[in-house]
């Protein structure tokens, strides 16, 4: 069955790094665009960044562009986050998921099949 584990979430204080990663399992990785999202509690869920098959084309939000980089290690069915210049506004639960479909302009939740289950990030003043 299809898996997807993240982890690297925490408490970091306001300016501080991050690195989350999100490791898959059952699905042939590398034909699969891959994205993170977070939720905040009383929000809508956002798409944060999102990355191609190969890792040639991506998305950031414009909350988090300059701050965030997403990549992905198709060797490794890895994907990753790193999150520099944190702010408290950052502070959401964090997904990671996997979909057939590459959308080009944005990340789009619905076009996402495999979800994990995510992790905390919390960032401090």
């Amino acid at each position: 069955q299809v898996q997807m584990v993240e982890s690297g979430g925490g408490l970091v204080q306001a300016g501080g790094s991050l690195r989350l990663s999100c490791t898959a399992s059952g699905l042939a990785f590398e034909n699969y665009a891959m994205g993170w999202f977070r939720q905040a509690p009383g929000k809508e869920r956002e798409g944060v960044a999102c990355i191609k098959w190969s890792g040639s084309s991506t998305y950031y939000s414009d909350s988090v562009k300059g701050r965030f980089t997403i990549s992905r290690d198709n060797a490794k069915n890895t994907l990753y986050l790193q999150m520099n210049s944190l702010k408290p506004e950052d502070t959401a639960m964090y997904y990671c998921a996997a979909g057939p479909v590459w959308t080009g302009g944005t990340c789009t939740a619905g076009n996402y099949n495999f979800w994990g289950q995510g992790t905390q990030v919390t960032v401090s003043s």
